[in-house]
């Protein structure tokens, strides 16, 4: 790997923004800056190891140290246009990513080992945007479109059939395993409003969870121990339900993973990039996101 002192790839997102890198106790609320970048950075995953955050900037993948705060890049050979869809295997060892590939500038999925090294495509049918990864590591879950309608989808991690869960107008969007694979979180504007939902990992049972009518939530975390979800939210009357832009104000909220009601843990300046993938650390006592400032 290389060490890189500033992000950087082929990727451009001027948002007029600094990009703050942070981690909460969701017990405390007390909120813990790392660094502070002049470019945009996003998505944080929390490594299983508890020592680095991964994220992405400029269509790369780094690693931020959490205790010496140096920054690494990670080698992803010719995908150099990652976007926030980024997640780990439950081993620790590997990394999938949604890539905007060069023939059509759509997103497919990759995997790779987290050291780096070189990507194998996993869904060939675009797009696809990333999100799960089963505890047990054989199956990936995804947000696709397909015949012009977006659901979630499942699809073996050594490639395969892909085989579809949701079929709902709308957007269903941000699946996500629970630590003990009985489940996959997402999030679906079949209500009207952005909604944080969660059915059995063969698609049965799906449930509504949050029921605020005046937001619109997205991209339900859960917590390795299985018993918090952290999700964010913006007000129904700053964006539409099936978007999540960046540079707006947003809540992120926690409450347990029966469901039920929401804490509030943080008011703030975010939005696409925040909290897009899962970033509770393995204890299950922080969380990591990115925050931003205008220029």
């Amino acid at each position: 790997m290389k060490v890189l002192e500033q992000p950087a790839g082929e990727m451009k997102d001027d948002r007029g923004t600094y990009s703050i890198l942070e981690t909460m106790d969701v017990e405390t609320g007390k909120r813990k800056v790392l660094k502070e970048f002049p470019d945009t950075v996003e998505a944080p995953n929390w490594t299983k190891d508890g020592k680095a955050l991964i994220y992405n900037s400029g269509g790369r993948l780094y690693r931020y140290d959490l205790a010496s705060g140096g920054i690494t890049g990670i080698s992803t050979g010719a995908m150099t246009r990652c976007n926030n869809d980024h997640v780990l295997s439950s081993d620790g060892l590997s990394i999938a990513v949604s890539h905007n590939t060069a023939e059509d500038g759509q997103s497919r999925i990759y995997t790779l080992p987290l050291t780096g090294g070189d990507p194998v495509l996993i869904t060939p049918i675009a797009p696809s945007y990333l999100h799960g990864w089963s505890p047990d590591g054989k199956t990936l879950a995804y947000c696709a479109e397909r015949n012009g309608q977006f659901n979630v989808y499942i699809i073996p991690v050594k490639g395969g059939i892909e085989k579809q869960l949701t079929n709902t107008p709308g957007l269903d969007d941000g699946p996500e395993y629970s630590p003990d694979g009985r489940h996959i979180w997402f999030n679906s504007t079949r209500t009207g409003l952005m909604q944080v939902w969660r059915m059995d990992a063969d698609g049965q049972n799906q449930t509504q969870m949050t029921f605020d009518e005046k937001s619109n939530s997205w991209f339900g975390h859960i917590s390795p121990d299985n018993t918090k979800v952290v999700f964010i939210s913006y007000k129904k009357e700053d964006v539409e339900a099936d978007k999540h832009p960046p540079n707006k104000n947003v809540q992120l909220r926690l409450m347990a993973a029966s469901g039920g009601d929401y804490k509030v843990l943080a008011d703030f300046f975010g939005g696409q990039g925040t909290i897009n993938v899962n970033s509770w650390s393995p204890d299950s006592k922080e969380i990591a996101f990115v925050s931003y400032r205008l220029k």
